[in-house]
């Protein structure tokens, strides 16, 4: 059950609220519970049981897929006080799209039961609207991610994500290892390796043990 606080956080964020019936709000209030989940901790793993639809009080969470071969590709990122509805695409009629779910910081969750969700998207039309619009948006940031993957050069790809991270962070030190960006980009570690030293050679960042600082912003810029 949610207390006051968190309950107008859901309404004010779902703007099917006031479409509800008296009964229907109520199923979705005594169906919602806050979770936290741990950096590293793993909320969803591709086919396993649907964990519902899932507002990011905040945090930041990774959403990716799994090759035959365990390559991971990272679909996108949900930061503070956004929904995750591919949480919940398993009530959702012709979706078909396993993906995984880990949390990248320590994470505050509010999670709407998959069976409640499921239950209001089938008796209320505006419900069932909002949940295809979010995931329409959502699938425009799967289509721009694996349009990187096949039509952008490497070089391209990673120096855009150096920047976008310092931009975030508000600071020239990405702290991130090869590894960690190779799965962010979809790519090898080795890969991420060579440009990473490509540039160092060249002066846009230094690397260091765990990290990589942006030395020359315009030159890493030019690149894009």
């Amino acid at each position: 059950m949610m207390n006051q606080e968190v309950l107008e956080y859901v309404t004010e964020r779902l703007p099917f609220w006031n479409h509800l019936s008296q009964s229907q709000k109520d199923l979705l209030i005594s169906n919602a519970k806050t979770t936290h989940f741990s950096k590293g901790q793993t909320l969803h793993r591709g086919d396993s049981e649907c964990i519902g639809l899932l507002f990011l009080k905040k945090g930041i969470l990774r959403t990716y897929i799994t090759s035959d071969e365990g390559k991971e590709v990272t679909l996108y990122r949900l930061e503070d006080n956004d929904l995750c509805i591919l949480s919940a695409s398993c009530i959702l009629q012709n979706i078909d799209f396993d993906v995984s779910i880990d949390a990248e910081t320590d994470c505050e969750v509010i999670q709407i039961s998959s069976l409640v969700f499921a239950r209001l998207s089938s008796d209320n039309v505006y419900v069932d609207l909002f949940s295809y619009q979010l995931v329409s948006e959502r699938f425009s940031d799967v289509m721009w991610a694996f349009q990187q993957i096949l039509f952008t050069s490497f070089d391209k790809r990673l120096a855009a994500f150096l920047l976008d991270e310092s931009l975030k962070s508000e600071t020239m030190e990405i702290r991130m290892t090869h590894e960690q960006i190779a799965k962010y980009l979809g790519t090898a570690r080795e890969v991420v390796s060579r440009m990473l030293k490509y540039f160092s050679n060249e002066g846009f960042v230094s690397v260091s043990r765990g990290g990589i600082t942006i030395t020359d912003k315009n030159r890493l810029r030019a690149i894009l």
